[in-house]
């Protein structure tokens, strides 16, 4: 009994040849080293507010203490109140809100350390 030849239906070369990985774009021989997380990355591109970090950092660090993937409304309100936010204006539209923000946001080039 001969085997029957079937044709190659691959194209191309081998992909498991390449070093880079294509999902994250990093070189696997670079080997262990600092990465920056997405959060840090965008804070540190500009991309975020103090704010906005400060609240992700803490919002991650009860994930992580309580084993909760995905708190609840109850415990992010008092993740807010743990970072000392208080009720103390009246309450705004969102729009409103967004509009505050973009006047405030200042454009910072890529490579400028922020102290």
């Amino acid at each position: 009994m001969e085997k029957e030849h079937i044709p190659e239906r691959r194209k191309g070369g081998d992909r498991r040849g390449s070093v880079v990985d294509r999902r994250l774009g990093l070189d696997r021989r670079r080997g262990p080293g600092r990465r920056l997380t997405l959060e840090r990355k965008s804070a540190e591109e500009g991309q975020m507010s103090d704010e906005q970090f400060d609240f992700l950092m803490a919002i991650d660090e009860y994930k992580r203490k309580n084993s909760r993937p995905f708190p609840t409304w109850t415990e992010v309100l008092d993740v807010i109140k743990a970072l000392g936010y208080r009720k103390v204006a009246e309450p705004q539209s969102l729009e409103q809100t967004k509009k505050e923000q973009k006047s405030k946001e200042v454009e910072v080039p890529l490579g400028t350390w922020l102290d």
